[in-house]
């Protein structure tokens, strides 16, 4: 019978193997379950397409993205009156809590 050696390197590539594994298996941070997921990703799609299908925003110049019916806009405006405008659409949009504003005003080049 063979005795297994087991070094501290072999423990140490096992505990980091181990700890990748859980975390890939997760969903996202902070959603506990899939259908969460899912439903946050259906949000970020109509928020992005009423985005899209209005003529006074640049929906190519904004990121959307959803947790847990939470929805944060990044990137730019070209305008004030743009920014309040993606903010007010994506307020609109059914299932959305809360809408985070972190877009910036800078008028195009």
């Amino acid at each position: 019978m063979k005795k297994l050696l087991v070094t501290p390197a072999i423990l140490m590539a096992f505990a980091i193997g181990s700890t990748a594994l859980t975390t890939a298996c997760s969903v996202t941070g902070g959603q506990q379950r899939t259908g969460a997921y899912i439903d946050d990703a259906a949000l970020t799609t109509k928020v992005k397409a009423k985005l899209a299908a209005d003529d006074k925003v640049s929906a190519g110049r904004i990121s959307v993205e959803t947790l847990n019916s939470t929805v944060q806009l990044s990137g730019f405006a070209n305008s004030a009156e743009e920014k309040a405008r993606a903010v007010e659409l994506t307020q609109g949009v059914s299932g959305v809590k809360s809408v985070r504003d972190d877009i910036i005003v800078r008028p195009a080049q």
